[in-house]
C-alpha cells in the first residue's frame, strides 16, 4: 500500500494507483475532461493539473501514480487560474451554441465552464467551420463542437477495436475525422454508438427522430403503435434524476399513453418470439448437421461489423429478425388481421437503448409484404425528450401496465437486455425442447456476470453444448478470430455489440466520465433486469401464452413457412468504405 496526502488527508491506496483515483476514494473532487476510465487515461485536457510538493510546474493526475509519501494539493490559487485558461482555451474554438445543443444540462464542459465561473473568453480567434455529417440514419457528428479530448477515438479503438475515427492533421488543424474525411456512414463504424457515449460534449449524437413520430400521434388516420426494450425501463427513470438501474415500467407505459400512441405494447414480447425461432434453428442444426456454431444477430451493431469484416461467416449467423423487427412484423400482420386495422395505416415506434436499431428499420430486408417491419426508432434519451417536451411530470405518474393482447412477456424476454440474458433465455427453451419436459433448473449462471467472454458448457439430453458469450467488438473479433482458424468447437455464441448488452447501448442515458469511475451502471441497470426475470410469474419464452395463441392462430410452427416469412432475414457482405 502507498500513503499520501491529499488537500491535508491522509490516504492509503494499492501500489500503481494514479493520484486521479487516490483523491477519489478520498472524496476529492479533481476536475476532468479528457479522462475516461480505462478507455482514454492520455492526460491531453490538462483540467486535471495538481501540485505536487517538491515537483516544478503542474502534474497531470490522471497519469500520475502515487507515490509514497507524497503530499498533493488540488485546489491552490494557480491551480483555479490555469484551469479557467484551459477552459478558455477550448471555449475559444467552440461553437458556444448551449441553449440549442443536445447536451446542454448534460455536457461535461459547460458544467466545468460554470464551475469555475468562465463569463468571457479572452482568447476569442479564429474558427474553421465543419459541415455536420448526419448522411448516417443512426449517428451525427459535429466537429463544430468536438474538443479534441479523443475520448471517442478512445472507444472506437480501445474497446471496440474499430477504429473509424481517429485524429488527423496537426496544431490548429487537427480534428477527429473518418477515412478520407468521409460520412460515418461509408467507413467501417457499425453505429453502435459507444463513441456518443463517451463524448463529453455534442459532438456526436444520435439522430433524432421525435419530430416525426410526434407528427404520426397528431394524425387521426394513423394507427400507432409503440414497443419498449427491456433495456429502456431500467434507465429511462435517469434522465429524471431517479437512481441508475430503477424500473419506471409503470411510468414509462403511462407516459407513452399520455404522449398519445393508440397501443403501448412490449418488445419482451418480440423478444420470447425470437427465443423461440433461434432455439428451434439452433436445434434444427444441432439434429440436421447445420453450420455450427450458430450466432445470434438480434444485435445489429454486430451484424454490420460481421457483414464488413467477417463476410465469410455470415452462414454462422441466425436467420432470426432482432425482437423489435419480429414484434413490427407481426404487428402489421397477425395483429392487423385480427382487429381488422388497415396495416397501411400502422406506424410503429420502437423504443431502444441503442442508436443502431436506427440503422436496423431502414435495411430493405426489414420490410414485408411491402410495409416496413417498423417506421421509426426513438432512444431512451429521445423518449424522455419527448416526455418532458409534452410537459408530463414523469416522478408523479402512477403505475399503468402494457396493453393487452400484446403486453405479455416472460422473465426470459427481460433478460434480453444484458450480456448472457439471450444465451440464457435460448438455453431455458432449448433445454425442455430437447429433453421433452419443463425442467426445474433453469438458470444458467455461467453466462451472467460483467466478463466481456464468458464460456460454458451445459448439458441436456445427453448433450454437452459449448456456449460462448461475448459483449463489445473487440471480444466479437477475438472469438470470430477463434471460429474461423477452428481453434475452438462452440454449439451457440451470443455477441452483442455493446459491453455490458444493451443496457449499455448507445441510446441509454449518459453518464459523466466521473460517475461512470465509480459507479457500475452496467451491473446496477442489469441487476434489475434479472430482479424483473426472478419475480416473472412466466419465465420460459416457449411457456408465454399470447406465443402459444399467435402460433397456433397465425403461424403454426416455429421455423415453418410462415414464421421464416416474416420472422426471419439474410445478411449479405458489406464493403468496409464506400469511398
Amino acid at each position: 500500500m502507498i500513503n499520501l496526502t491529499i488537500d491535508g488527508i491522509n490516504v492509503s491506496v494499492e501500489e500503481g494507483t494514479t493520484v486521479l483515483e487516490a483523491a477519489r476514494k478520498a472524496n476529492i473532487e479533481i476536475p476532468t475532461l479528457c479522462f475516461l476510465k480505462e478507455i482514454n487515461e492520455v492526460g491531453d485536457c490538462r483540467m486535471c493539473i495538481v501540485e505536487i510538493e517538491g515537483r516544478r510546474g503542474f502534474s497531470t493526475s490522471c497519469i500520475t501514480k502515487a507515490e509514497e509519501g507524497m503530499v498533493v494539493h488540488t485546489n491552490t490559487d494557480a491551480l483555479i487560474e490555469s484551469r479557467k485558461m484551459v477552459l478558455d482555451l477550448i471555449l475559444s474554438n467552440h461553437v458556444k451554441e448551449c441553449l440549442t445543443c443536445i447536451r446542454s444540462g448534460n455536457c461535461e464542459l459547460q458544467a466545468l465552464a460554470e464551475k469555475y465561473d468562465v463569463r468571457k473568453i479572452d482568447y476569442e480567434g479564429e474558427k474553421i467551420h465543419y459541415e455536420i455529417d448526419d448522411k448516417s440514419p443512426s449517428i451525427v457528428k459535429d466537429s463544430n463542437k468536438c474538443i479534441l479530448c479523443r475520448r471517442c477515438v478512445g472507444a472506437c479503438k480501445r474497446v471496440q477495436d474499430i477504429g473509424a475515427v481517429d485524429s488527423v492533421n496537426r496544431g490548429f488543424d487537427s480534428i477527429v475525422s473518418t477515412a478520407g474525411n468521409c460520412s460515418l456512414n461509408d467507413v467501417d463504424c457499425t453505429f453502435c454508438g459507444q463513441c456518443i457515449e463517451a463524448c463529453p460534449v455534442g459532438a456526436l449524437y444520435e439522430k433524432d427522430d421525435t419530430n416525426k413520430v410526434f407528427r404520426k400521434l397528431k394524425d387521426k388516420d394513423t394507427f400507432v403503435v409503440v414497443q419498449t426494450a427491456p433495456a429502456v425501463r431500467v434507465a429511462l427513470g435517469e434522465e429524471f434524476g431517479m437512481d441508475i438501474g430503477t424500473n419506471v415500467k409503470g411510468k414509462m407505459v403511462t407516459s407513452l399513453k399520455r404522449l398519445g400512441f393508440d397501443k403501448v405494447f412490449d418488445t419482451n414480447t418480440g423478444a420470447d418470439f425470437t427465443i423461440m425461432e433461434e432455439a428451434t434453428e439452433f436445434i434444427e442444426r444441432v439434429k440436421n448437421g447445420g453450420v455450427m456454431p450458430m450466432i445470434t444477430s438480434c444485435c445489429p451493431a454486430w451484424v454490420r461489423f460481421a457483414e464488413k469484416n467477417f463476410p465469410e461467416q455470415l452462414d454462422h449467423l441466425s436467420s432470426c429478425k432482432s425482437p423489435h423487427e419480429m414484434f413490427g412484423a407481426i404487428i402489421k400482420s397477425y395483429y392487423a388481421q385480427k382487429f381488422n386495422i388497415d396495416p397501411s395505416k400502422i406506424f410503429v415506434v420502437s423504443v431502444m437503448p441503442c442508436v443502431a436499431k436506427k440503422y436496423e428499420s431502414v435495411r430493405p430486408e426489414m420490410e414485408n409484404d411491402g410495409f416496413r417491419n417498423v417506421d421509426a426508432v426513438i432512444t431512451t434519451r429521445e423518449l424522455a425528450r419527448m416526455i418532458k417536451k409534452a410537459n408530463i411530470d414523469f416522478m408523479s405518474l402512477e403505475d399503468s401496465e402494457f396493453d393487452d393482447p400484446m403486453g405479455e412477456a416472460t422473465g426470459a424476454g427481460a433478460i434480453f437486455g444484458t450480456t448472457g440474458g439471450v444465451m440464457e433465455a435460448a438455453l431455458r427453451t432449448a433445454a425442455d425442447v430437447l429433453e421433452g419436459k419443463d425442467l426445474g433448473e433453469f438458470e444458467y449462471n455461467a453466462v451472467r456476470g460483467e466478463a466481456g467472454i464468458k464460456r460454458a458448457t451445459v448439458n441436456f439430453a445427453g448433450k454437452d453444448i459449448r456456449v460462448v458469450v461475448a459483449s463489445g467488438l473487440r471480444n466479437a473479433r477475438k472469438i470470430m478470430n477463434e471460429i474461423k482458424n477452428g481453434n475452438v468447437d462452440y454449439d451457440f455464441v451470443e455477441i452483442m455489440a455493446c459491453p455490458g448488452g444493451c443496457v449499455m447501448g448507445g441510446g441509454q442515458p449518459i453518464k459523466s466520465s466521473k460517475i461512470r469511475s465509480i459507479k457500475d451502471v452496467r451491473k446496477l441497470r442489469a441487476d434489475t433486469l434479472y430482479t424483473i426475470d426472478e419475480k416473472s410469474v412466466i419465465r420460459k419464452s416457449h411457456q408465454n401464452p399470447v406465443l402459444q395463441n399467435i402460433y397456433q392462430e397465425f403461424f403454426g410452427e416455429a421455423c415453418g413457412e410462415k414464421a421464416h416469412h416474416y420472422l426471419h432475414t439474410h445478411y449479405t457482405k458489406q464493403d468496409k468504405y464506400n469511398i
